[in-house]
This record gives C-alpha cells, sequence and structure tokens, in this order.
C-alpha cells in the first residue's frame, strides 16, 4: 500500500475537520505516542484537561492499525469515555481521516460476557439464585420482577444486548437474570441462539476492527485468564491509567460467603445426589458459624479451627462439581436448557472450591511480605442481616502486568494525573515498571504472576505534555492553615463555619467534595439553613441527575464523597469553587493498603509515602482537577485541612497538584469569590 502521512499531518487533517484547533500539548503527544509505537518503547504521558489526549492517542493508533493490519486496543476505566470513544471521537475521526488513509478505518467495543444479554437464559426457565436477604423482602421481589419484565421486552428490541444501552438501567440482581458469566456460557457451538449472540457478535466485530475499545476489566481478565478475550494486538493505549491498579486489583480478588456456598448449593439441586447438595448446604452453615464471632479484620494465620471448615467447603464443592459432570453436559443433541443450568452450578462450585484453595493457601509462605495474597474479613449490613465475608486479593499486581501486559504488547499509558510527588516513579512500581530514576523493582510489588529479572530490559519513557490551562492566572489553591486538624468525630463547628462563608462568598457554585458520606451529609443537613442557596447531596438522586441539576442553576452547591471526585465534568460559571474537607489518605483499617505498606517497610522503604500519600495525591489531583474544565474557568480551589501547609509530607502532596496560585489567607480568597460571583451574574 501507499506510504501513509505522517502523524503529525494526520492530525492537523483531523483538527481541521472536526473545527477544533492545534494544541502544543497534543502535537508533543500525538508525536511522542507515533514514536512509542514504532520504537515498541511503552510511553506513560500526562496530559492535563484540554490537552485533547483522546485525539493525540487514537491518530497514531489508527495509522498503526491501517498500514500493518493489526488491531490497537484502547482499555478505559469509565463507560463514559468508551461511549466517548466509540459513540464520538473515533466516527468522526474516522470520517475525517479516510481520506489520507485510503479506506475508513472499523473500530468495535468490547466488554466482559456478562454486560451482555443472554438469548439463551432470557428464552429459558433459569432464574439466579436470590440473596437470603431478599428471600423474605416483598418490595425487592416486586421490583424484581418489574424490572426482569423490562428486560425481555427490550430483549426483542436491543441490536447489541448491551446493558449501557439500556435506559433507564436496571439493578444487579434483575441483570443476573438475563447474563452469563464466561464460566456460565455454553459456548457458540452447543448454545441454540449462538449464531445470534451478542456477546459472539462483539467478538466477532471486534477482530475486525482497526481499534477496539474496551474497559480494564475485561484487560485484566485476558491477562489473567490465560485466556484470549481480546482480539490479537500489539498496541495496548491505556486511558485513565491512574485506576489500572485498582480495576486489576479488583478483578483478581476473590470473595467467600456462607450466602454464596448456599446459592451455589440451590443451583446444584435436582441435578446431583441430595446427599451431595446437602454436604454444600452443611458447609454453608459451617462457614457461617465459623465467621459469626470473628470481627472484620486482616488476617495474618488462620484463625484456629477455620482451616478445618475451608477443607470441608472445598472438599464438598469439589464432589459437587465431580457429580455434576461438566463433560457430559456438553454432549451433543444434549437439552440446551437443562446444560446451561448444569453450567451454571459449575461455575458456582467452581468459583467456591477456588476461593477455599485461595484462602487456604493464602498462609503457606512465612513472610508476610512476600505472600501473594492479603486475606480480610469484612461484615457488612444489609436489609438488618449481617453479612460476613472473606476477601483475597493480591498484595499488587506489579508481576502480573509486567509480564502480561508489558511483557506482549507496547503500552501507552495516559491520563490527566500520573504524577504523584513530582514523578511518574510512583505509579510506574505499580504498573511493575522500574523507576526512571534506574533503581530495581521493589520485589515486594510482585505477586502471583512470575516476573522477569530486574535485568531483563523493560524500555519506557514519560512525558507531561502541561495543560492548555494558565492555572495560576485561572486558579487559587487555599488551605486553610487556621483551622483545627481534622478529628475523627465529624466535621469541627470551624469547617462548617469556613464552608458556609466560602460558598456564601462564591454565591453557591459549589462542589464539595467529603472524605465520607457521613461529611457530606452532615455538611450539608447543617448548611441547608444556614445558606441562602440550594444545596443537593449525593445519593440524594442518581449521580448523573445531580450534575445536571447542578450544572443548569448557578446557585446550586452538590455535596457528595469519592466517587464524585472524578466523575463531575461542569465548565463554566456553574462551578467557582471545590471544597475538600481533608487530604484523603485511606483509612487506617483498609487491609490491603494496610499490607502494601508494611510491605514497602519491610524492604526499608517509606510505607507511608510510597502507599497512603501516593494514593492522598492521587485523589487530591483528581479531586482539584474538577475546577478548571475549560480556559475560560476561574475559580478556587478550598482545602481545609491544614495540614497540607503544615504537615512534612505537605510538599510532597501539593507536588502532585495543578500549579495554582496558593493562599493561606481566608480574606483574599472570600474577596475573589466575591468578584468572579458579580462577574458571572452580569
Amino acid at each position: 500500500m501507499p506510504e501513509l502521512p505522517p502523524v503529525s499531518t494526520l492530525l492537523a487533517t483531523a483538527v481541521t475537520a472536526l473545527g477544533g484547533k492545534e494544541r502544543p500539548g497534543q502535537m508533543t503527544m500525538v508525536a511522542a505516542v507515533d514514536d512509542a509505537i514504532e520504537t515498541k518503547r511503552h510511553l506513560a504521558v500526562q496530559a492535563g484537561t484540554g490537552t485533547g489526549k483522546s485525539l493525540a492517542y487514537l491518530v497514531p493508533s489508527l495509522r498503526h492499525a491501517v498500514r500493518t493490519g493489526r488491531t490497537v486496543v484502547v482499555s478505559t476505566a469509565t463507560i463514559a469515555l468508551q461511549r466517548q470513544l466509540v459513540d464520538r471521537d473515533l466516527p468522526r475521526l474516522g470520517q475525517a481521516l479516510a481520506k489520507p488513509l485510503g479506506r475508513a478505518p472499523e473500530f468495535a467495543i468490547l466488554k466482559g460476557r456478562n454486560n451482555y444479554l443472554c438469548l439463551n437464559k432470557i428464552n429459558s426457565a433459569i432464574p439466579e439464585e436470590p440473596a437470603e436477604a431478599e428471600l423474605f423482602d416483598a418490595f425487592a421481589v416486586s421490583r424484581l420482577g418489574r424490572e426482569v419484565k423490562r428486560l425481555n421486552e427490550w430483549a426483542s428490541d436491543t441490536e447489541t444486548g448491551d446493558r449501557d444501552e439500556l435506559a433507564p438501567g436496571v439493578s444487579d440482581r434483575a441483570w443476573r437474570q438475563v447474563s452469563v458469566s464466561s464460566r456460565e456460557c455454553l459456548g457458540k457451538s452447543r448454545c441454540p441462539f449462538g449464531q445470534d449472540c451478542f456477546a459472539e457478535r462483539a467478538r466477532a466485530e471486534s477482530a475486525q476492527a482497526d481499534v477496539v475499545v474496551t474497559n480494564h476489566a475485561l484487560l485484566a481478565i485476558d491477562a489473567i485468564s490465560g485466556i484470549q478475550v481480546l482480539p490479537e494486538h500489539d498496541v495496548v493505549v491505556v486511558d485513565e491509567a491512574h485506576e489500572l491498579v485498582d480495576r486489576v486489583t479488583g478483578v483478581a480478588t476473590a470473595e467467600l460467603s456462607a450466602t454464596a456456598i448456599s446459592a451455589a448449593a440451590r443451583r446444584c439441586a435436582k441435578l446431583i445426589d441430595e446427599q451431595e447438595v446437602d454436604r454444600l448446604e452443611a458447609a454453608a452453615e459451617a462457614w457461617h458459624g465459623a465467621l459469626e464471632d470473628l470481627g472484620p479484620n486482616r488476617w495474618e494465620a488462620l484463625p484456629d479451627g477455620i482451616g478445618q471448615v475451608l477443607a470441608l467447603v472445598r472438599d464438598a464443592a469439589w464432589n459437587a462439581r465431580t457429580a455434576l459432570n461438566p463433560q457430559g453436559s456438553a454432549a451433543p443433541g444434549s437439552d440446551p436448557e437443562a446444560a446451561a443450568g448444569r453450567n451454571m452450578a459449575v461455575a458456582a462450585v467452581e468459583e467456591i472450591h477456588d476461593s477455599a484453595v485461595r484462602a487456604l493457601t493464602a498462609f503457606d509462605e512465612p513472610d508476610p511480605a512476600a505472600r501473594r495474597d492479603v486475606v480480610w474479613l469484612s461484615a457488612d449490613e444489609i436489609r438488618g442481616v449481617t453479612r460476613r465475608s472473606l476477601h483475597m486479593a493480591p498484595l499488587a499486581v506489579g508481576g502480573l502486568l509486567r509480564s502480561q501486559l508489558f511483557g506482549t504488547a507496547t503500552v501507552i499509558l495516559t491520563s490527566a494525573t500520573l504524577q504523584i510527588g513530582g514523578t511518574f516513579d510512583g505509579l510506574a512500581r505499580t504498573w511493575g515498571l522500574p523507576p526512571e530514576s534506574g533503581g530495581k523493582a521493589d520485589p515486594a510489588l510482585a505477586n502471583g504472576a512470575e516476573a522477569p529479572a530486574d535485568t531483563d530490559t523493560v524500555r519506557w519513557s514519560s512525558l507531561d505534555v502541561g495543560s492548555p490551562f494558565d492555572h495560576a492566572k485561572s486558579g487559587i489553591l487555599y488551605v486553610a492553615k487556621h483551622l483545627p486538624a481534622p478529628g475523627r468525630d465529624g466535621l469541627p463547628p470551624a469547617y462548617l463555619d469556613e464552608i458556609e462563608r466560602l460558598v456564601s462568598a462564591a454565591g453557591g457554585r459549589t462542589l464539595g467534595l467529603f472524605s465520607s458520606m457521613r461529611a457530606a451529609k452532615s455538611a450539608t443537613e447543617a448548611l441547608r439553613s444556614r445558606l441562602k442557596t440550594p444545596i443537593l447531596c449525593q445519593g440524594e438522586d442518581s449521580t448523573g441527575a445531580l450534575v445536571r441539576k447542578f450544572a443548569d442553576d448557578p446557585e446550586t452547591s452538590l455535596f457528595g464523597t469519592l466517587s464524585l471526585w472524578q466523575g463531575v465534568d461542569v465548565p463554566g460559571p456553574s462551578l467557582s469553587l471545590v471544597i475538600l474537607d481533608r487530604i484523603p489518605f485511606p483509612r487506617p483499617d483498609d487491609p490491603l493498603l494496610a499490607a502494601r505498606q508494611r510491605a514497602v517497610e519491610s524492604r526499608g522503604g517509606n510505607g507511608f509515602l510510597t502507599v497512603a500519600a501516593s494514593h492522598a495525591a492521587l485523589l487530591l489531583a483528581q479531586g482539584t482537577g474538577r475546577l478548571l474544565r475549560s480556559v475560560d474557568d476561574r475559580g478556587v480551589v478550598a482545602i481545609l485541612d491544614p495540614r497540607l501547609a503544615t504537615a512534612r509530607y505537605g510538599g510532597y502532596l501539593r507536588a502532585s497538584l495543578p500549579p495554582y496560585w496558593e493562599t493561606a489567607d481566608p480574606e483574599v480568597v472570600l474577596k475573589a469569590l466575591h468578584r468572579l460571583d458579580s462577574a458571572a451574574a452580569v
């Protein structure tokens, strides 16, 4: 084929066609991504809001795919960005570049199988087992019935079967009635609806695409399972890369509860001998009894008697699986509905068995810092019923990512926030990459996957392309140095007084980001009677609806917690003030982060800075990034926690934030907010 134009020319063509303007950061990034793909060198790019980073990685990705015939995988953390790429960015970009590329590039979206409606399940009488708390909840049952009825009606209309296209959505409980996991699936050749399967159709389309858009969870499944889920590819772009480790950790985490064991037993009923079902039910009762008197905490070893009960669970699950004879259910001519029910039972008991084995072997390594898994017990109250679950999560996923992601493709990692404490090294270590400073990868961050030796060559580079915003002229970082340090007993009265003064000066227009839902609700209740402008609180409606109301009325403020830190994009005068009540350190009793911190300390590192402070720095960068969403935005980020100015780690945290103009003078800030309010009202 003829030589394709360079990426700089393609970018200029795309920007012109889309009615935009070339931006220096975007031009720098597109050249760096193209170079990384050509040289097969991994690249981490920090690109601030407004840089146009999607275009900067899509242009070289499309050029590479068209030129070589190889697929590029783009992975995102959020559904919103997936939809933006597939519904807006890629169609427009493909049309703009069709002529210079010689053809219109093709793209597809691919998600995990359980995100697609299963035609076999919806046309069969294979109900999902209800949770114990729902068995006696008439309202939950009636709501479930209404949602399932709507799903059945939608099934005859949908072209994709993609859950995200169902509006309004349904509960997870209802969706499980019409979907299956990859373990539960009969397989295309054995399913009577295999030719029309939505998940199979999506996979087939992705195999023909130049660019496949997926999510971090499916990327993790592809790496962890050893089963090829994604099409053959040689380049992976990880957008929202700051979330990669958490999403991969989530996929690699297992859970074992008495409720899940009982549900597996009910799945097996009528499929195997009653004696084997009874053994599984007895194991569920034994597991419930074993955990009943244990408090929620991290386990350093198996508590007395727990090993015997886990062995009982393991053996009961394995016996049930053997009795189910999954190979026999796949025989040609077997009843599809019966085979599907048997597959679901097999998947359920296999998961129970694997989780029990994982818990039993978690403490074989005597050195806690060298163990693969962190194990902890949780206790959650659901409709008055306390549900105890055992969790097993990898101490870290760096080894897995290094061998299964970076070892198999060229990887481009990008986000608005990748530098922690002013360097890329913090996140690089969690990804399994050697730090840029030349230090060795911390062996404490290895997990179940065997990482290559430190002498192996893992070539990567980093780049900060900056931001189109002039942070020092557009925003003020105000640290309320005069306030007391936050305590454990909720918001101090001085904090409420400070929030009242700030919101009043801003005329509303405030996004309040709180470290807990309790603090957000407390501030909302206390200030609604003290302020003349309205306040919305997370949980009072769907997050999307609340953000729309907030954006539509400049006098309205929105208070919420962690999920809002990364999910609000409101340019313009509706947002002039972002308030953070405290530095978002992880809870001291967070079992996974505490274990990771201890692992770093056991090898002589600074566990607090490496784990807790890095976690806080990343969230602070994300939270303060809500303020400026367009080049015309102006405003104030107010952090009420004085430790950002007074503690030794304050400089490390501030180095992770955009370069706002800083002050600790409340009068300067109040006057600035009054001016912004007056200007917006004109």
